[in-house]
């Protein structure tokens, strides 16, 4: 629940300040903060990286 309010904080935080700033870069913050987590999340699986990755893409 934590990550939750963290993720919500940083998309609101980067939508008002895209807004007031004039910037739509800011925008891709949150993106980036859910694929950098999402990258530290199969870091820490206990298999080889591109296992893991295949495994992941094979699932159907």
């Amino acid at each position: 629940m934590l990550l939750f309010y963290l993720f919500l904080i940083i998309t609101v935080t980067s939508i008002f300040l895209a807004i007031k700033k004039q910037k739509p870069i800011l925008l891709s913050v949150p993106i980036a903060t859910l694929i950098t987590y999402a990258v530290v999340e199969i870091a820490l699986v206990p298999a080889p990286f591109l296992d893991t990755i295949k495994f992941i893409f094979s699932l159907r």
